[in-house]
Formats: structure tokens, C-alpha cells, sequence
């Protein structure tokens, strides 16, 4: 199986390269990059012998396609957001399939091309969308009717490591951090859909805290559009309450509120001194360097999804809980398993014919929930089930 990583030398990705190399069913990877200049140094830090690292340009649609016709089986998609629709338009091109940690919404026109190509896409196979989606999948079997589903995700540093006044530090790209800050979010409350726009995402009405065994209080925040995912399961008709909510330390949306107000997130250019700058391009650039991880600190990734409904005439709830922490041996973040580590696994699943639906797929629908989580299982990623009964 020849597997390319785009992204390769990402934090993501690194973990995606390492996972790989431990796979008998690999025989090839290629580490597709911008920058290879850290390679040598990642390199030496693992058996790397099947890597092969290519340098390419991921603006260009020409290169995009260029290294996936290199006998590819299949393709990961590990880079920022901007790049997804150039590589997606490159896999069907090329008919190879591909599996990507970003949102799909802007995807659907591709299911057809993707169809007649015969090849598979698995947009949102990440951690949060990713492994809660496949949890979803899973979970609204379980009931006859589903009245509650919440989903909460964040990945979050331990809490020594907590030394800076957003209590916050990076495991992923910042940008598209900020970027997840200003997107407005989709919910049902009382049966009723409602929408918080990104303006009014932090205010304290729309936030709750949710203490989560072991760690604790966490606040959450609304974050992402639960009732696609309702309208997918084909369940929104009987849902009370659904959301999506970001776990963050106390104390997120009381930093980012007046910031919000004031602007300091919009990304339109502003003349400093004669250089043509966003607030948000600015922000990126001052707390990234700010934020990062000390050798020997650890993150923390939490998943909770809560489900509610009826089985055999019984209201019953079924709580799935996933804790995730960093791995100080190899240097992988939690966050960096937790979203690599299912990118690759469906990869393979694909190329063994284990999942053989073409088209622009979904986790919610389209991933064996048993086997995933099975190698889930097998890199010291578990899920814990708890069904109890309701009054």
C-alpha cells in the first residue's frame, strides 16, 4: 500500500507519518510538504525508512496532482483549509481516494464527480468531526427514538502547564483556532432550531460549564452546526436539544468577549503605519509564539457525547466519554493522535475494501464503527459507553 500524507511535517501529520511506519500493510509513505526543512530532525526520531519526502506547492492544482498520480493508493489531506477544495478536485482527478480531517459543508457538488471517478472521499475524519461522528453513528442505533444529543470536544493543557492568561496553548494550527472562533453555530433548544451567530458566540448566555471527570470544570462553547448532523441520522423530527459546544479552561470567553467587540478578530485590512494588516493576521502572529509547549507538558483532548431517547419504552441516556493525553515518549500531542490517528486508519480501511461506498462519504454513515474503534483500540485510544436508565 503506497499512502501520501499532505501536511506531512505538520503537527498533525508527523503523527500520521509515525503511525503509519508502524503498519505492516504500508510499504511506501510519501511526506508531502511546503517546507521540509525540519525532516532530518523528525526523521532520526523513528523507524522513517519507508518515508519518502517530497516537497510540493499545494496552491497548485498541477502539483496537488502531480503526486498523487505517482502510484498512490490512497491520500491524506493534513493541511489548513484554504488548500481543500484544490486537493479534492486533484483526487477525483487523479482517481485517488482521499480522506481529510475538514468539514465537508462546502464538499456536497463533489459527491457525483466523485461517484463516477470510483474512488471514495471521507471528509471530517478527524477527532472533532472525526471519532464523535462515528460515535454518533453508533450510538443513535442503541435507542428506538432520540430525543438529546450534545456533543463536546476540546483539546486543552494540563493545568500546571496553564501559565498563560488564556490557559491555552497550541496543538494545532492557530489560525483556524481563531478561525473556529467566528463561525456561527446551528442548534435545536425545546424542539425548536435556533442559530448563534459568531458575534454572540462568547456572551454569557450562550456558554455552560460542564465538569468532566478527572479534569473538572471545563466551560463549553457554541461551536459548529449539530442539526446537519440530526438531518443525517434522519432523527432531527424527535430531537429536543442538540448542539455542538468547544471545551476550553474557565475563563476563554470572558478574554475573547471584548476583544470580539472591539474587532480584534475581523479580518479585514487595516493601514498601520502604511502596511496593510488584519487584526486577526495580527493576533495570529503575537500569541502563537506565546502559546506553545514546554518539553515534558502535556495536552489534554476530551470527547463527550451525550445521548438521550427511548429504548423498548424506557427513557434511557447513553454517555460516551474519550480521554486523550499527550505521550511525553514520543513527543505526540494528544491532539495530534487523536485527529491523525483516524485519518490513517480509515486510509487503510479503504484501500482493504472495508469500506467500498464511492462517493463524498461521511463518518456519521460510512465508517464500521466496530473495526475503527477496534485499531482505535490498538493505539491506546478508547471509548467508554455508559448506558443508564432515566426517570
Amino acid at each position: 500500500m503506497k499512502v501520501v500524507v499532505l501536511g506531512g511535517l505538520g503537527l498533525q501529520g508527523r503523527a500520521a507519518l509515525v503511525d503509519l511506519s508502524r503498519s505492516a500493510d504500508v510499504d511506501e509513505i510519501i511526506c508531502a510538504d511546503a517546507n521540509l526543512d525540519g525532516w532530518n530532525a523528525f526523521s532520526g526520531t523513528f523507524d522513517s525508512t519507508k518515508i519518502v519526502p517530497l516537497r510540493i506547492d499545494a496552491t497548485s492544482p498541477e502539483a496537488l496532482l502531480s503526486v498523487l498520480e505517482q502510484g498512490v493508493d490512497v491520500a491524506i489531506d493534513l493541511l489548513p483549509l484554504t488548500f481543500m477544495l484544490n486537493i479534492f478536485e486533484a483526487a477525483i482527478k487523479a482517481k485517488v481516494p482521499l480522506v481529510s480531517t475538514n468539514y465537508a459543508h462546502s464538499l456536497h457538488h463533489l459527491h457525483a464527480q466523485a461517484e463516477a471517478a470510483g474512488i471514495t472521499l471521507m471528509p471530517e475524519c478527524g477527532l472533532d468531526p472525526g471519532i464523535d461522528l462515528i460515535i454518533y453513528g453508533h450510538a443513535v442505533k442503541q435507542f428506538d427514538e432520540v430525543s438529546v444529543l450534545k456533543s463536546y470536544g476540546g483539546g486543552i493543557p494540563e493545568k500546571s502547564a496553564c501559565d498563560n492568561p488564556l490557559n491555552y496553548k497550541v496543538t494545532w494550527n492557530w489560525d483556524m483556532v481563531l478561525r473556529s472562533t467566528k463561525r456561527d453555530s446551528f442548534f435545536i433548544r425545546n424542539g425548536h432550531r435556533l442559530i448563534v451567530s459568531a458575534a454572540e458566540q462568547h456572551e454569557k448566555c450562550n456558554i455552560h460549564n460542564i465538569s468532566v471527570p478527572g479534569i473538572g470544570e471545563l466551560e463549553a462553547i457554541p461551536n459548529g452546526d449539530a442539526v446537519a448532523y440530526t438531518d443525517l441520522l434522519g432523527i432531527t423530527e424527535t430531537i429536543q436539544e442538540t448542539g455542538r459546544y468547544a471545551l476550553r479552561w474557565p475563563g476563554w470567553c470572558d478574554f475573547w468577549r471584548p476583544l470580539k467587540k472591539l474587532g480584534f478578530l475581523s479580518s479585514d485590512l487595516l493601514n498601520v503605519s502604511g502596511c496593510q494588516v488584519s487584526p486577526h493576521d495580527f493576533l495570529v502572529s503575537l500569541i502563537e509564539p506565546q502559546i506553545q509547549f514546554q518539553e515534558g507538558e502535556k495536552d489534554i483532548v476530551i470527547l463527550q457525547n451525550i445521548f438521550e431517547g427511548k429504548k423498548a419504552g424506557k427513557k434511557k441516556r447513553l454517555v460516551a466519554n474519550l480521554l486523550i493525553e499527550r505521550d511525553l515518549e514520543t513527543g505526540l500531542f494528544a491532539m495530534n493522535m487523536g485527529v491523525s490517528y483516524p485519518t490513517t486508519i480509515v486510509a487503510q480501511m479503504i484501500v482493504r475494501g472495508e469500506i467500498t461506498r464511492r462517493g463524498l462519504l461521511s463518518p456519521v454513515l460510512d465508517i464500521p464503527h466496530d473495526s475503527f474503534m477496534a485499531e482505535l483500540s490498538k493505539r491506546g485510544i478508547k471509548i467508554n459507553y455508559e448506558m443508564t436508565d432515566l426517570n
